[in-house]
């Protein structure tokens, strides 16, 4: 299972541990993923500098699907034997943590969910004391849901 709320996330070397941020696992293969990845890069136009990725893939796979699918979320790899992935406890991607000042997850997203990635946007948006942007509508063509 997948941290839950409440529970202290550890840092993801490479990536700044300071302040609220969203943290989304993906592997470049999930047909949900590349569906999700405009989706999930509004967290990174909306909270610029708050939202962060770990790829379940090696670097040349990231940045070939970030390049495909337009994804500009700082992106580190967390390849087989997917150390971080465990030590967050991912059973599914896409998976979206969103992480308060303190280090503590304050929301958690599994697979695409149009309903669970809006809250989690305002949880975030709540933190950084801004607007919170919605992350996905009807118009925009994606499925309300779809899993990982």
């Amino acid at each position: 299972m997948p941290l839950a709320i409440g529970d202290l996330a550890p840092p993801v070397p490479g990536l700044p541990a300071d302040g609220p941020r969203a943290v989304v696992f993906y592997k470049v293969t999930c047909p949900t993923c590349q569906l999700a990845a405009p989706g999930l890069d509004a967290f990174q136009r909306a909270y610029a500098g708050h939202a962060q990725a770990v790829g379940q893939d090696p670097p040349e796979k990231l940045r070939a699907f970030a390049d495909e699918y337009g994804f500009t979320v700082p992106v580190i790899s967390d390849a087989p034997p997917y150390e971080i992935s465990n030590v967050y406890g991912i059973e599914t991607v896409p998976t979206t943590f969103v992480i308060d000042g303190q280090g503590s997850v304050a929301d958690v997203v599994e697979a695409w969910d149009r309903e669970g990635l809006n809250r989690a946007s305002k949880a975030l948006a709540n933190l950084l004391g801004a607007e919170a942007v919605t992350i996905s509508g009807p118009s925009d063509g994606l499925p309300a849901f779809k899993p990982g």
